[in-house]
């Protein structure tokens, strides 16, 4: 089991925009919840800092501090970079989805013939091709 935190990024625009204090920060996650939450814990986080919108949100995190960074690398945390975290949310999701390892998750676009998505992605994709074909059918024929 592994805390990762990535680098600290310039997020200036969306503190302005939400009243936040600080400008800067990067996002502390890891192997597993009860992990992150201990190493929280021991940065001195509060629990209300931690990110999750709900019991199926892969993408569960803290934002941390230039200095809090700093502080949990020197506790042991694992530096990686941006596309790391991706990838591990990734994971998380194809877990979450029921998705074998080893199966081929792409872009959740629909529009790639080699990749499988899950379920809920494949119905969104069909929901979205039924309204266009009905939007296109709706549309009135130029006249000659």
């Amino acid at each position: 089991m592994t805390v990762y935190v990535d680098e600290v990024r310039d997020w200036t625009l969306i503190a302005r925009a939400r009243g936040l204090r600080h400008t800067h920060w990067c996002h502390l996650t890891a192997d597993t919840e009860t992990e992150l939450h201990a190493f929280a814990a021991r940065l001195g986080l509060k629990r209300a800092w931690y990110q999750r919108k709900g019991p199926t949100d892969y993408r569960w995190h803290y934002d941390v501090t230039p200095n809090k960074r700093a502080l949990a690398v020197r506790y042991g945390a694992q530096e990686v970079d941006r596309r790391f975290v991706g990838q591990l949310m990734i994971r998380r999701q194809e877990e979450r989805d029921g998705i074998e390892e080893g199966a081929t998750v792409g872009p959740r676009c629909g529009n790639n013939p080699n990749v499988r998505l899950a379920p809920g992605d494949q119905q969104a994709v069909d929901e979205f091709k039924a309204y266009l074909k009905q939007r296109a059918a709706e549309r009135p024929t130029p006249a000659a």
